[in-house]
């Protein structure tokens, strides 16, 4: 989607021209108002001129006078059920069914005309449903949930089908990927219960914000409909120039190019699923020391590649030692757990840090009376069929690795029964299975239909090449099992021929080249457990993408924000550009900052205006005071 200001017409082409070279097959265009309606002729012509034939995108909020307009001249109009027609006044209304009758009545003489435009001209549409911008009727009689989103659209397809136009997608759009995920699976069951058909579907997770975080939370959201063979469509939305979002979106679909069938994965039939799709409910799981039941996911790191660990190399990881107090300082992003195959550590570990090893070296450490390393800090992780035979077993924590579905034989299921529900097993899956996450997810339904109650642990490699790649490989494949549910801890690493050195060379993301590869794994984990809302460790940012109609410089003024507040841990903070992306879009966000005029910010705690109209210049300090005011601020610590 373009940030242009849509009557300048030549910044407008230019934008959409580097957006096009860099990959985009359809440019979304902000249509305020009928003149910026008017003016998207203007811009095609230019474009077609130019020789791109790239189809266009009218994208509309509160005007259908504009949408009516760019009908008549692009291929496609986006509308948003949420405010097409109604004025949000986060009023709750009591409707009756006769009131709520008359309701869609009322938009359906409104959005009709529309609709008989679009079959004139041929001319395609989008019903976008967004999260935070559900109607007060919807709102008053579904609540803020999945199932209100997919009404929202619902009540606008209806209309359309009655006028037998079925030139349609459909979007369910929300800046938490939990509650997107959830909306498309109701969305295409209703469609398939009442229609017996669906439209196609077009995928985003809304306000993702910039970085690592805006990819990992795109990624976790829209790679876990992919994986579920949902999706015809796709849009990063990041707070960064429009171009760079287009890379993302071909790292996210080029991983479905050469797949075939699941052939080696036992079906299931949905029905009878021990788990629901359509809610967020935790797996069922008993405790073994800090993983399982009620913990928060835990974060194990791979040093197995380290030729040398020392004190320092754990900086990477959260922790760092200060001599002269002979102590360590521990962070929020810190690793629970590191693996370090045979490496046995020759210094004295921070008081919650332990170390995996492989079983003979454990052994060894066992039989060894040493203080340096004492028994207690150190765990055995085995194979499934290793842990079957082994005589010598740790009587606090084993971790016992198992290869999901990788040749669909039974040995998946072979030493099931030695480690069932044994309290001290923590279960480490993962696959070579080429579709490796529903490799996994299968594993998981096995697993509670035979009542095996272990803690898991997810085990995830990456062997692609550049570090966007990597962050959505990540992403896709462990957000979409903690979307449903699944896992009471991650791991990530590298394979061998893949390395951050050649990441960050072959993307150019400058902000890596100073970080080992330990500090990019331990980051992108604990970012991939804040996208999926499993384990908040750090201030979460609902940044919009910024479009003509944003009022402020919304890159510098993210960044301004993000450096001031990035250590107030769990408080959420939108930052959008204008009042259509206002209280609304900002959906569960405790504050608000919200352009609303030029130079001009509103200030909001929730949904409630606190400040109005603050001057720009001003308005972080005016941010910052308001948290202060509502007793979320702490000051950042500073490391002696």
């Amino acid at each position: 989607m373009t940030t242009t200001d849509t009557m300048d017409t030549m910044a407008t082409v230019a934008q959409s021209i580097r957006c096009i070279e860099a990959g985009a097959e359809l440019i979304r265009i902000t249509a305020p108002s009928k003149n910026e309606a008017e003016n998207l002729q203007n811009i095609k012509d230019e474009l077609r001129k130019r020789g791109y034939q790239t189809p266009l995108i009218a994208d509309i909020h509160f005007t259908p006078n504009a949408a009516e307009i760019a009908a008549r001249i692009v291929e496609k109009v986006r509308v948003n059920p949420g405010n097409y027609v109604d004025k949000k006044k986060f009023e709750f209304i009591e409707y009756t069914d006769a009131d709520y009758v008359e309701e869609i009545d009322r938009i359906r003489d409104r959005f009709t005309p529309l609709v008989t435009i679009c079959k004139e001209y041929g001319t395609a549409m989008r019903i976008g449903t967004n999260h935070g911008s559900l109607s007060d009727r919807i709102m008053s009689r579904y609540g803020d949930t999945p199932m209100g989103m997919v009404e929202s659209a619902m009540e606008f397809l209806r209309i359309a089908r009655a006028e037998s136009y079925h030139n349609i997608i459909l979007s369910m759009k929300s800046s938490n990927p939990q509650v997107m995920v959830q909306a498309y699976r109701l969305l295409i069951q209703q469609m398939q219960n009442e229609f017996n058909e669906c439209y196609p579907l077009h995928l985003g997770v809304t306000e993702a914000g910039d970085g690592e975080d805006g990819r990992v939370k795109s990624a976790a959201g829209i790679g876990t409909l992919l994986e579920d063979g949902i999706g015809d469509t796709i849009r990063v939305s990041l707070t960064e120039d429009p171009e760079f979002e287009i890379p993302v979106c071909r790292d996210l679909v080029k991983r479905y190019t050469n797949r075939s069938s699941h052939s080696a994965i036992p079906p299931v039939d949905i029905a009878t699923l021990p788990y629901s799709p359509f809610e967020y409910r935790r797996r069922q799981s008993f405790e073994v020391g800090n993983i399982g039941a009620k913990h928060v996911p835990v974060i194990i790191a791979d040093f197995s590649k380290l030729e040398n660990i020392t004190p320092q190399s754990l900086e990477s990881i959260g922790y760092t030692y200060r001599e002269f107090t002979d102590k360590w300082n521990i962070g929020d992003a810190a690793a629970d757990y590191i693996f370090t195959g045979n490496h046995v550590l020759d210094f004295a570990l921070p008081g919650t840090l332990k170390v995996i090893v492989y079983p003979a070296t454990w052994q060894e450490i066992v039989l060894k009376e040493d203080d340096v390393n004492p028994p207690q800090k150190y765990l055995p992780i085995y194979q499934d069929s290793g842990y079957a035979a082994a005589k010598v077993k740790s009587n606090v924590m084993n971790f016992v690795m198992i290869d999901c579905f990788n040749t669909g034989e039974e040995h998946d299921f072979t030493y099931m029964d030695s480690l069932a529900n044994d309290p001290t097993v923590v279960i480490c899956l993962s696959s070579m299975n080429p579709h490796s996450m529903p490799a996994v997810r299968r594993m998981f339904i096995e697993l509670m239909n035979r009542k095996i109650n272990n803690p898991v642990v997810v085990i995830c490699d990456s062997s692609w090449h550049t570090a966007d790649e990597h962050l959505v490989h990540f992403a896709t494949e462990c957000g979409a099992l903690l979307l449903d549910g699944f896992g009471d801890g991650i791991s990530l690493g590298l394979s061998s021929n893949a390395t951050l050195e050649a990441a960050v060379n072959a993307s150019g993301r400058n902000y890596l080249v100073n970080q080992t590869t330990e500090q990019f794994i331990n980051s992108t984990a604990f970012t991939i457990l804040q996208a999926t809302r499993t384990r908040i460790s750090k201030t979460e940012y609902i940044s919009c993408p910024s479009c003509g109609r944003t009022l402020f410089d919304l890159q510098e003024t993210t960044a301004r924000i993000r450096a001031v507040t990035n250590h107030l841990k769990g408080v959420k903070i939108a930052i959008m550009g204008c009042i259509v992306n206002g209280p609304g879009e900002m959906a569960d966000a405790d504050f608000g900052y919200v352009g609303s005029g030029v130079g001009k910010i509103t200030l909001y705690r929730g949904k409630e205006v606190v400040k109005r109209n603050v001057p720009s210049e001003i308005a972080v300090s005016e941010l910052i005071q308001l948290l202060k005011e509502s007793d979320v601020w702490v000051e950042e610590k500073v490391m002696a």
